[in-house]
């Protein structure tokens, strides 16, 4: 997109395609930022972003359509490997579901969608008003996170705070997962505490390094 100078990159995931990703994450594991499945928009870096206008269309609806027009398209031979888990989920794991626990998983799987969507919105919203009270910039590259804002503030809302850092500034994310960003939290929660032992600092995937101070946890890239 950035070679041909283009602003948008549309592609044409459906409803299908949507239940599928929620499943996929659930059976990998995943919070209720993951359960929302598929974002409608979003960037592909500073000049490009990715739209996909056809998730509220299931994908039977799109080929009958396109049938109706005489319209050719093209077929991802991938598509039908079985080597890739998404197909497993798409041939064989959710034809199971629909035949023998319910016909109507998929609208299920896409209300799931919908609802955990519109609680991260919420979660979101008291994500950015914890930053605005507790995270600061200490130097270029490095966050300051005060503790003091966060005492008995639920555990989820902490590390969503860290998760919500963390993309900020576009660190690496793929090998972050519940075990480290809890370790962040309790981090935190110890640098709180006068009387509890201060935690020793830890460079955590991508480089990032967390460094206890008092009252404080901070974050730089090393």
């Amino acid at each position: 997109a950035a070679d041909m100078g283009a602003r948008y990159v549309v592609t044409a995931h459906t409803a299908d395609d949507q239940a599928e990703t929620i499943l996929h994450r659930i059976v990998r594991g995943t919070g209720i930022a993951g359960l929302s499945g598929m974002a409608r928009v979003r960037a592909l870096g500073p000049a490009a972003t990715l739209m996909r206008p056809l998730l509220e269309f299931r994908r039977a609806e799109l080929l009958a359509y396109l049938d109706d027009l005489g319209q050719p398209y093209r077929t991802d031979p991938s598509n039908d490997d079985l080597r890739f888990t998404r197909n497993r989920i798409r041939h064989r794991l959710l034809p199971l579901l629909a035949s023998h626990y319910s016909a109507g998983v998929v609208d299920a799987l896409l209300r799931l969608g919908t609802l955990a969507g519109e609680v991260q919105t919420v979660i979101d919203a008291m994500v950015r008003d914890l930053a605005d009270r507790c995270a600061s910039e200490e130097t270029p590259g490095a966050l300051r996170i005060e503790a003091g804002p966060l005492a008995g503030q639920p555990r989820y809302l902490v590390r969503e705070l860290l998760i919500a850092a963390w993309r900020g500034r576009s660190w690496p994310m793929q090998a972050m997962g519940y075990a480290q960003w809890d370790l962040l939290a309790e981090m935190i929660a110890a640098s709180a505490e006068s009387t509890a032992t201060m935690p020793a600092r830890r460079t955590f995937p991508g480089g990032i390094l967390a460094e206890p101070g008092d009252g404080c946890l901070v974050l730089r890239e090393t």
